[in-house]
This record gives structure tokens, sequence and C-alpha cells, in this order.
């Protein structure tokens, strides 16, 4: 089955760092336009940060701006999420998707836990 696999969550004091990776399994998303997302408990996924399918443009939520970076490795059908000076109100369990997502690309997410 096609689905995203994160990874390199775990827990962190604020103002630390952490770098999410995310592997397509079984499909190539060169093509497509990547999303990280996020889903803090009792809220709603939100979209952190997207990028181009060439990688020339990302785009960042106002909560995470200058401070988390995007990037990809169409080679190694991966999509990266750089999260500098990390704040308690990042505590969430992060997903790669594309974006618009799609239903049936979500994989488990990884946990992040900033402490304060």
């Amino acid at each position: 089955q096609v689905h995203a696999i994160e990874s390199g969550g775990g827990l962190v004091q604020a103002g630390g760092s952490l770098r999410l990776s995310c592997r397509a399994s079984g499909r190539s998303i060169s093509k497509y336009v990547m999303g990280w997302y996020r889903q803090a408990p009792g809220e709603e996924r939100e979209l952190v940060a997207d990028i181009s399918w060439r990688g020339h443009t990302a785009d960042y939520a106002d909560s995470v701006k200058g401070r988390f970076i995007i990037s990809r490795d169409n080679a190694k059908n991966t999509v990266d999420l750089q999260m500098n000076r990390l704040k308690p109100e990042d505590t969430a369990v992060y997903y790669c998707n594309m974006n618009p997502a799609q239903s049936d690309f979500w994989g488990q997410g990884t946990q992040v836990t900033v402490s304060s």
C-alpha cells in the first residue's frame, strides 16, 4: 500500500531543534507539491509548510515562519522539515502528504513534544 512514512520526532526542550523526514512508500512524489501537516490534541490538522515539486518555492504558516524549513530530495523520494527554536505550542503529531492532501496517503505521523 502506498503511503507516507514519517520519522524524526521526539521530546525536546523549548528552544531546541528537530529534523523530520518523510519518505513515500511505493510511489514517486517528485511531481507533487508536498506539505508537512500537524495535529495537536483536540485540534484540527493544519498545514504548516509546503514546497513546490522542484523545490524552488516554499510557503509556511505564520506560526512557524522563520523557524521551520522544508526541503525535498526527489532522487531519494523524501521531504524533510527542519524545526528550530521549538515552542511548546509546536507539540503535535506531524504528517506529510501532498498539497492538496490525498486521503489514501496519510501515514501514522511522528510525535513531536516540546517541553517548557
